[in-house]
């Protein structure tokens, strides 16, 4: 093929894997009503511009398609003929991570209820659990400055990512990167699950039992680089295609 069919069938693959995502995210409980966003970057255009695709504003997750997905640049312009706007806050997000981060094939940033709980307090997430170890450092933190519809929060927003995969928005929510649609699900994933658990845990009023200083610093090792790339990529998100199959096929559409 040449490039610009490369080009199409890369579109038509990412198209389906954000997709399946946002159905993913109504499935797992992590929408909120029209709000939060899920990127994903495209080849650049012939100009070298930067392109990618974001959610419809107006949808829902769980009726976001692959066709209904709105194709914009780095200035924000809706690039193909759609009925639909863009949410200005995602778009205020994804286009400083994605313009900042080349790495950054996919940005996931969510308001639940137990990410966003977790986000309002000063320690943030804690070393309490398996998960919330596999998240280790490589989390960043980023204060609140209200709705980020102001572009001039972006430097503030990418010098606090720097080069960490996860991030918590203070008294606001989490987000996640990968370089592709799987390794940031496996991510938000691992984010979500230890918030959860976090609140849980704290919850109960117990003593807490903490793990071994050795034990956190090897957790990341193990579960980190490569092995965490095959697993999103070989193991996890073919799964997750084949769960959002039986969910409801129609998002490939």
């Amino acid at each position: 093929m040449d490039g610009a069919a490369d080009d199409l069938a890369t579109e038509r693959r990412i198209r389906r894997d954000l997709a399946a995502l946002y159905r993913l995210a109504a499935h797992f409980g992590w929408d909120d009503l029209l709000s939060t966003h899920i990127s994903a970057r495209l080849p650049d255009a012939p100009d070298g511009s930067e392109v990618f695709l974001i959610n419809p504003y107006g949808l829902l997750f769980e009726e976001v398609t692959a066709s209904s997905l709105v194709k914009i640049n780095g200035a924000g312009e809706i690039l193909e003929p759609t009925p639909y706007r863009i949410n200005r806050a995602g778009f205020v997000i994804h286009s400083a991570v994605h313009h900042a981060r080349p790495d950054a094939g996919c940005v996931v940033h969510l308001h639940t209820r137990n990410g966003v709980a977790v986000s309002a307090t000063r320690q943030g997430l804690l070393p309490l659990n398996q998960s919330a170890l596999i998240v280790g450092d490589d989390v960043a933190y980023h204060d609140f400055e209200g709705v980020a519809f102001d572009m001039d929060e972006q430097p503030r927003f990418v010098r606090d990512l720097g080069t960490k995969h996860y991030m918590i928005l203070r008294n606001h929510g989490t987000l996640a990167i990968g370089a592709t649609v799987a390794e940031a699900f496996s991510r938000i994933y691992f984010l979500e699950w230890s918030c959860d658990v976090q609140v849980r845990t704290l919850a109960m009023g117990a003593e807490l039992y903490p793990v071994a200083p050795e034990a956190i610093a090897k957790v990341p090792q193990q579960t980190g680089g490569e092995f965490a790339r095959r697993y999103a990529t070989e193991l996890l998100w073919p799964a997750m295609l084949r769960k959002v199959e039986r969910l409801d096929p129609a998002f490939a559409d």
